[in-house]
């Protein structure tokens, strides 16, 4: 099971890369269509979620839907950086088993419900979703010609490549 935190981290780890190389201006640009969404907006909804996990209610609930929405953190690379930060020290030191039972609850488009998950799903889905956004980040580096030095920034490791398909 350690395994997800360690891929988890590996992940993330390309955030921190991100922010090292972008500037303020570019974290928060808004005018790539459809969505004029910034690459701010993305990091901070991917360690919003994150940060969610790590705060457990009263009636040992995680709640997806409360995110802090700290638009610093869409703005300041430096900000977004500590906050990356906290959350990788936090994955570091997780204080619950990964095969833990914990109800989440979230919006999936009907209002909010719960869902029984473990830990290490939970994880798992966060890292999933981590990479969703960040192929919409890859979309906005494209769109403003900004250059990523990896070539598996944004895509699955299931998704099939040129040298495996076939």
């Amino acid at each position: 099971m350690k395994i997800i935190i360690q891929s988890t981290l590996k992940t993330l780890q390309k955030s921190q890369v991100i922010l090292n190389s972008l500037s303020n201006a570019q974290l928060c640009d808004v005018s790539v269509p459809p969505y004029h969404s910034s690459i701010g907006t993305h990091i901070r909804h991917i360690l919003d979620f994150y940060d969610c996990i790590f705060k457990v209610n009263s009636e040992a609930k995680i709640d997806l839907t409360a995110r802090i929405r700290n638009k610093d953190v869409e703005s300041d690379c430096t900000c977004a950086q500590d906050y990356l930060k906290s959350i990788i020290h936090k994955l570091n030191n997780a204080p619950f088993n990964l095969t833990d039972t914990i109800l989440v609850i979230d919006d999936l488009g009907l209002g909010k419900t719960e869902i029984p998950y473990t830990y290490g799903s939970l994880l798992a889905q966060a890292n999933s979703h981590t990479i969703h956004h960040y192929a919409i980040i890859n979309y906005i580096f494209d769109s403003l010609g900004i250059k990523v030095n990896d070539s598996e920034f944004g895509f699955n490791p299931t998704t099939p490549t040129q040298t495996t398909v076939g």
